[in-house]
């Protein structure tokens, strides 16, 4: 935890003293997209491979997820911090010290790896969850340099870029191990990074008069606690035991640590998460449908690797390798392409929560169809289609929703804010998903499948009802000041 608090002091120190540049619109929106799509590539680029890192650094399963959680952990704490420094700093200082993190946790995570030190590759998977700083930073940036005509179909684009990097990591994990071994995934992260960074250094941003403003170190502790406590008690549950006496003082850690930082951030001048956005209905119901619908799509893309790498003797499964479950995958990813434009034009039709809703639904009736019939790999592929469609246009119509819902100078606290719970909603998806489908003893079965993927549709179900909560008014993401 104080190696997160010491590295998001010195990310704001070196914010700081950037320098600032002049506008250059022309390629501000395909570095954004490419700083987007590199983090969200990074999350992902282990989940397909996590049983190979088993086996090659000698560690247990439950050991090895934390190669996915501590990005998440990470990532989660650095997402407030790098929206509210943007808001006070400028954006741009603040995405070109994120990708300087990336650059760096990838290179450490490709040293450690080669080296066969489990404990280095954990502490480089920590470095570059640290680079999530660029999504807040990417909206507010996007917002203040973007002409209104365009805002719309860029915050769109940047928002599903959060599930089409994320399906990109686990396509190309496999071939990419196949041919090259595991060190490979991280030198391509390392190189889009260097790619995003290089476009970052050369376009600019507005003029920004920088606020005063110090960081709060109180409050980067105690969300810190709550992050590591909860995903402490999601990871470890299913070894601790939901009675055991670990769980439930984890759980009430959490729970202090919560209450503390809610009086702490409600009473300091530039707190780390400005809680009262969240009082605002539009933000808080957003925010809402963002955990809930992130808890079902990261189940859904944990539980298709695992179920095609299943043997065909278990009585399911396609035994596919590595390379079989990425290409399987590839479909989710290329159709997520395809939806990010389709749902800025129909959030421009019918609005945010309608767009929200339809995709949440469409993911709802993928996972349902996945339930019921999964034994030809042409069910779970035309499946993983259709949740790239709804999931795409899920996240588009998330982006554009949060965005319209603040002023043009609280974006990065806001979207910070939003990044955090889709983190921790994903971190909850994946490992409720791998509860569902092993048993306390035996490997996991096809009805823990069957029964994992109807979970992961009713949580889709569910937000869809959820978002009712969404004032239908929520003006669309414009750069005027509000």
């Amino acid at each position: 935890m104080w190696v997160l608090v010491a590295l998001t002091a010195a990310t704001a120190a070196l914010a700081r003293r950037l320098p600032t540049r002049v506008a250059t619109p022309a390629l501000l929106v395909p570095a954004l997209f490419v700083s987007a799509l590199g983090v969200a590539m990074a999350q992902t680029v282990v989940l397909a491979v996590l049983p190979v890192f088993g086996r090659q650094l000698g560690v247990s399963a439950a050991a090895v997820t934390w190669l996915l959680t501590g990005f998440m952990l990470a990532a989660a704490v650095v997402t407030p911090v790098a929206g509210r420094l943007g808001d006070v700093h400028g954006y741009r200082r603040v995405m070109l010290v994120s990708l300087g993190v990336l650059v760096a946790g990838s290179v450490l995570c490709a040293v450690a790896d080669h080296a066969g030190s489990f404990a280095g590759l954990l502490l480089g998977r920590v470095v570059q969850g640290l680079s999530a700083g660029v999504f807040p930073v990417a909206f507010g940036l996007a917002r203040r340099s973007v002409p209104a005509s365009g805002l719309t179909g860029v915050v769109a684009g940047l928002s599903a870029m959060f599930g089409v990097g994320g399906a990109l990591g686990m396509v190309l994990a496999g071939p990419l191990v196949g041919v090259l071994g595991t060190v490979a995934l991280f030198w391509l992260c390392a190189a889009l990074g260097l790619v995003a960074l290089a476009g970052a250094s050369v376009v600019g941003e507005p003029e920004v008069r920088t606020r005063a403003g110090s960081l709060d170190v109180a409050g980067v502790l105690l969300l810190s606690a709550v992050l590591v406590a909860v995903l402490l008690v999601v990871s470890q549950v299913r070894t601790w035991g939901w009675a055991s006496a670990a769980t439930f003082g984890t759980a009430a850690v959490a729970i202090g640590a919560a209450v503390a930082f809610v009086l702490v951030e409600l009473r300091v001048a530039a707190p780390v998460v400005d809680l009262r956005l969240l009082r605002r209905r539009p933000v808080a119901a957003t925010n809402l449908v963002t955990l809930v619908v992130g808890i079902g799509m990261f189940a859904a893309v944990t539980l298709i690797p695992q179920f095609a790498q299943a043997p065909p003797a278990a009585g399911y499964g396609f035994g596919t390798g590595a390379a079989g479950t990425g290409l399987l995958i590839a479909p989710m990813a290329v159709i997520m392409v395809i939806a990010a434009p389709l749902g800025a034009r129909l959030t421009g039709r019918v609005g945010g929560r309608a767009t929200f809703q339809i995709g949440a639904l469409l993911a709802a009736a993928a996972l349902v169809a996945l339930a019921l019939a999964h034994d030809a790999v042409w069910e779970v592929a035309t499946a993983g289609a259709v949740l790239g469609l709804a999931y795409g246009l899920a996240f588009a119509a998330l982006g554009t929703l949060i965005v319209g819902a603040v002023r043009p100078d609280e974006t990065g606290a806001a979207t910070g804010i939003n990044t955090i719970l889709r983190t921790v909603g994903g971190a909850a998806g994946a490992q409720v998903a791998a509860a569902i489908i092993t048993p306390s003893a035996g490997p996991p079965t096809e009805g823990g499948f069957t029964a994992a993927f109807l979970v992961a549709g009713a949580a889709a179900l569910l937000a869809v009802l959820t978002a009712r909560a969404i004032p239908a008014t929520t003006r669309a993401a414009s750069g005027a000041p509000r």
